[in-house]
């Protein structure tokens, strides 16, 4: 893919970081920003064993990749990219990865921030929580429905 390519993808193993950071190499690129999302041990008030995701992935690969191309357009970066999980997570995994370059940091805090929101909003990609007393919770994008 060429540069400003934009790149979302669904991945239902472990996310491989390096070369979506060899992507955002650039020399006109001043800065590069990175979110990355982790699987945490708590939700309101309530402790989490771990967590579930499905999507329907075509569908959530075409959003995505419009997500991260009006990012790209909007801040005038130079590159980016974002990769979701989907499957059985544990504490401390790494679910989501996005990152940008761009010639000025604003533009790469700004487009990473806005990718990020955009995905979780618009993405169909669902969130199940898993807690130590044994029940679980959908939690993405339809809420606290058991």
């Amino acid at each position: 893919m060429s540069e400003g390519t934009p790149l979302f993808r669904i991945a239902s193993g472990p996310i491989d970081i390096g070369p979506l950071q060899a992507r955002l190499a650039n020399p006109r690129a001043g800065a590069c920003t990175v979110f990355e999302g982790r699987v945490r041990a708590h939700h309101d008030g309530r402790s989490v064993s771990g967590l579930f995701y499905e999507a329907y992935v075509p569908l959530a690969e075409s959003e995505g990749t419009r997500i991260v191309a009006d990012a790209i357009a909007r801040h005038g970066c130079i590159a980016a990219c974002c990769v979701h999980r989907i499957g059985d997570l544990g504490i401390g995994e790494l679910a989501v990865w996005v990152g940008v370059s761009a010639a000025h940091r604003g533009a790469a805090f700004d487009a990473c921030r806005e990718i990020i929101d955009e995905v979780k909003a618009r993405v169909p990609i669902w969130k199940r929580e898993r807690y130590v007393e044994g029940d679980a919770c959908w939690q993405h994008p339809v809420g606290d429905v058991p």
